[in-house]
């Protein structure tokens, strides 16, 4: 349900119904919405906490330009899920050893593949084969990378089909008849970030060329129609390729690790869903074309699936959007952090990870303890916040949590 309206901030639209949006936060959201460039009111979701230079939780709308800050340096991290024919009845009393087989076939943290991933077999795999070969021949003719330099080849393709650590997981779900799903989430890993924190440095440096006056240097954007600008877009649509082609490739590995601990065959019923909530691209709403970047927010159209995770303990959806014109056809990205990491560290211990994630075979150890449910807003009320934006088509409940 849409919040009534803020007076400190004219030009946005929040859905946080009555959950706390911290002080630093609102402040990013009023610099936001003084910026030239938009095309409209910017939609705030119930996730909404603080980020770089742009909170995390926002939709903005942009004419003929784009903050790359704004799309954050994790392009295209996203959310897969999948049901299988698998049921709660099909799985052993210890999921210890599926764990332990996902996290060997599964590079995670900042682990990759010693050797590139080769899918093969299936016409899915031959699929994703071909995807693969279209990134590696575009990769070297991608403009931003004159700005950036050569990446590291080796990692470059070897983290294709890895998760990397912080928020990313892999998880084995329940729904509400016992049915088994897989859920990831992650994005374009080591690449993504290089090609945003240049895209970010030259945004600044155009503005200061210009003379350009910002409420902040990390919202400096870039102009259609400049070299600077076609080379990110270039960089971005192609990160944004590579991390849905991650979540794909983690999948299969996931699929057939699943196999092998469980020694039977596991297949798929209905299809994959596969969405981004870290990225941008041109949208048109109220009959007007404009760039619409969502950081940390999901498409959520008429009709269109959705993933909504929320925490290590916590339940997750699948969605159906709404089509709610007034937030640009969108839905938060997951319950959205109420704590820095460093704080989540310095208030929890491995023993209230251990409470808090009770039934879940997944890491306990102070490692992860800035993971910890507490650590993120209660998401039945996020949920409850945006009801206007989408319905509820599955609720998911994990059993079984990778983390990097």
């Amino acid at each position: 349900m849409k919040t009534g309206p803020v007076p400190s901030l004219p030009n946005a639209r929040l859905w946080t119904g009555a959950l706390e949006v911290e002080p630093d936060a609102l402040e990013q959201i009023r610099k936001v919405t003084q910026l030239p460039i938009l095309a409209g009111p910017v939609a705030v979701m119930p996730d909404v906490h603080l980020g770089l230079g742009a909170t995390v939780g926002t939709v903005i709308p942009t004419r003929a330009a784009i903050i790359p800050a704004a799309v954050g340096v994790d392009i295209g991290c996203g959310m897969l899920a999948v049901k299988t024919d698998l049921v709660a009845a099909d799985l052993p009393e210890s999921l210890h050893k599926v764990r332990s087989q996902i996290e060997r076939d599964v590079p995670v943290g900042f682990d990759f593949h010693d050797a590139v991933v080769d899918p093969k077999g299936s016409q899915e795999a031959r699929g994703l084969a071909r995807r693969m070969r279209d990134l590696e021949k575009r990769y070297p003719r991608l403009r931003i990378l004159e700005s950036m330099g050569r990446f590291n080849e080796k990692r470059l393709w070897g983290q294709l089909g890895s998760l990397g650590g912080g928020n990313h997981f892999i998880e084995l779900c329940l729904d509400a008849t016992g049915a088994a799903w897989i859920m990831l989430h992650s994005g374009s890993r080591g690449i993504g970030n290089t090609i945003g924190t240049t895209a970010i440095e030259m945004a600044k440096n155009v503005a200061a060329r210009v003379d350009r006056r910002l409420p902040d240097r990390d919202l400096a954007w870039l102009d259609e129609g400049t070299p600077e600008f076609e080379a990110y877009v270039e960089g971005l649509h192609w990160a944004q390729e590579y991390a849905a082609l991650n979540r794909d490739l983690m999948l299969d590995l996931v699929h057939r690790a699943l196999e092998k601990a469980l020694g039977r065959a596991v297949r798929f019923v209905g299809e994959v869903t596969n969405c981004h909530h870290n990225y941008a691209r041109v949208e048109e709403h109220f009959g007007r074309r404009m760039w619409v970047t969502r950081k940390g927010a999901v498409s959520a159209r008429a009709g269109e699936l959705g993933i909504i995770p929320g925490s290590m303990g916590a339940r997750s959806f699948i969605v159906r959007g709404r089509g709610e014109a007034s937030s640009y056809c969108s839905c938060s990205h997951g319950a959205g952090r109420r704590m820095s990491r460093t704080q989540a560290r310095k208030v929890f211990s491995a023993q209230d990870l251990v409470a808090q994630t009770a039934g879940v075979e997944c890491r306990k150890d102070r490692g992860v303890v800035d993971e910890i449910p507490s650590a993120y807003k209660d998401i039945d009320a996020v949920m409850a916040a945006q009801a206007d934006l989408v319905e509820v088509v599955e609720t998911l409940k994990q059993i079984l949590c990778v983390k990097g």
